[in-house]
C-alpha cells in the first residue's frame, strides 16, 4: 500500500494540468494515506504522535486541504506538496519514532494536536502561496512570465485566497494554544515551553499582519515578509522541538 500511494502522488504531479485527474487519482492517493496514518498512529499502547507520524499527518491534511480547494486555482501547489507527501510515506516506513498518547489522556491532548496540524497546515499553505505570490510578482514586473505563473489566478485572487487561509490558520492556531493550556500537564517537565513561546510569537506575527491587512490595506511584499517570518517561527516551535527531543535526545 505504502508503494502504491507514494506512485499515486507522483502521478497527480505527472498529470497535473488535468483537474478530473487530479480529483480521481489525488482522492484515492490521499485515502490510502489516510488508511496508512491509521495503521502506524492508533496503536493498542495508545496514539502515536512520534515525529514522522506528525510530519505524515501534516502533509495528508495540506494534500486533503489543496484538493478541497483545488476550484480556486491552487493546483499548482500541488506540485510542491504531492512530491512531498510521496517522501514523507516513503521515509515513515523506514523509520520510527514514538510519541504515545495514553488512552486516559487522548481526548483532550489529541484534539490539540489536531488543531495544532490543522493550523500548521493552513499556515504551510500561505507560505507556499506567499512564495507562489513573491515569484508571480516578480515575474509580472519584468514581463517575462513562465508558463506556470502564466497559469495562476490574477494578483489579487491569490492575496485574497492568501488572507482567508491566514484567518483560518489563526483560528485553529488559537485553538491549538487554548487547549494546550488546558490539557497538557506541567510544560516544563515535558520540554515545551520554548514550542509554546514560539508558538505565541507566530500568533502574535498572523495577528499583527491581518490586522495591517484590514486596517492598513498591508499588501505586496509586507503580505510575503509577514507570512514567512510567522510561518518560520512557527515550524521551528512545532517541528524543531519534536525533531530534538524524539529524534536527539530521544524522550
Amino acid at each position: 500500500m505504502t508503494l502504491l500511494t507514494i506512485i499515486l502522488y507522483l502521478l497527480v504531479v505527472i498529470f497535473y494540468n488535468y483537474k478530473s485527474i487530479i480529483l480521481i487519482v489525488g482522492g484515492f492517493a490521499i485515502s490510502l494515506h489516510a488508511i496508512l496514518l491509521y495503521q502506524n498512529i492508533v496503536t493498542d499502547a495508545g496514539l502515536n504522535f512520534g515525529f514522522f507520524n506528525a510530519v505524515s499527518m501534516m502533509v495528508w491534511m495540506i494534500a486533503l486541504l489543496l484538493l478541497a480547494a483545488i476550484k480556486q486555482g491552487v493546483e499548482n501547489l500541488i506540485l510542491v506538496i504531492f512530491p512531498i507527501a510521496a517522501i514523507t510515506i516513503g521515509v515513515e516506513a523506514y523509520f520510527h519514532t514514538e510519541h504515545i498518547l495514553a488512552p486516559d489522556q487522548a481526548f483532550g491532548v489529541s484534539f490539540h494536536i489536531l488543531s495544532s496540524i490543522i493550523a500548521y497546515s493552513l499556515l504551510n499553505i500561505s507560505a507556499l502561496q506567499a512564495i507562489f505570490l513573491a515569484f508571480q510578482d516578480y515575474q509580472l514586473r519584468h514581463k517575462h512570465p513562465i508558463s506556470v505563473i502564466k497559469a495562476l489566478p490574477p494578483l489579487q485572487v491569490m492575496e485574497k485566497l492568501l488572507y482567508q487561509m491566514i484567518a483560518l490558520g489563526l483560528i485553529w492556531l488559537s485553538l491549538s494554544l487554548i487547549t494546550g493550556i488546558v490539557f497538557i500537564e506541567n510544560l516544563f517537565a515535558q520540554h515545551l515551553v520554548h514550542k509554546t513561546i514560539l508558538s505565541v510569537i507566530a500568533w502574535t506575527v498572523f495577528s499583527i499582519l491581518l490586522w495591517g491587512h484590514f486596517s492598513y490595506g498591508w499588501r505586496g511584499k509586507t503580505t510575503i515578509r509577514w507570512t514567512l517570518i510567522g510561518f518560520a517561527v512557527l515550524m521551528l516551535g512545532y517541528f524543531g522541538t519534536k525533531l530534538v527531543l524524539e529524534l536527539i535526545l530521544h524522550r
